[in-house]
C-alpha cells in the first residue's frame, strides 16, 4: 500500500477515536447536568427516529403492520412478540394482496 492509503487509514482511525472520546466526555457532562433525564429517554428516541425514517415512503401494508406492531408493543412490552406479529401481519397482508 502506498503512503496516501496509510495516511487515510490513520486519519479515519483518529477521527473514529475522537468521536468516541468526545461522546464519552459529552455523556459525562450531560450526566452531571440538569439535562440528565435526556439520557434516560435517548434509546427510545433513537428507535422511534429509525423506525419513522424507515416508514417514510413505504406501502400501506407496511404502515398497517407497523401500526399493529405498535399496539402489540404497547400492550405486551415484549420485543420478540412485537416483531413476530409485525412480520406476520405484513406477510399476511402481502399474501392476501391487500
Amino acid at each position: 500500500m502506498t503512503f496516501p492509503f496509510w495516511m487515510l487509514i490513520v486519519v479515519l482511525a483518529v477521527a473514529a477515536l475522537s468521536i468516541r472520546v468526545l461522546g464519552l466526555f459529552a455523556g459525562d457532562a450531560i450526566k452531571s447536568s440538569q439535562y440528565s433525564w435526556v439520557l434516560d429517554d435517548l434509546p427510545g428516541l433513537i428507535v422511534v427516529s429509525l423506525v419513522a425514517s424507515s416508514l417514510a415512503g413505504q406501502s400501506v401494508e407496511t404502515w398497517i403492520a407497523a401500526g399493529i406492531a405498535l399496539v402489540v408493543a404497547y400492550l405486551s412490552n415484549h420485543v420478540i412478540l412485537t416483531m413476530c406479529v409485525g412480520v406476520a401481519v405484513y406477510g399476511g397482508l402481502v399474501w392476501v394482496g391487500f
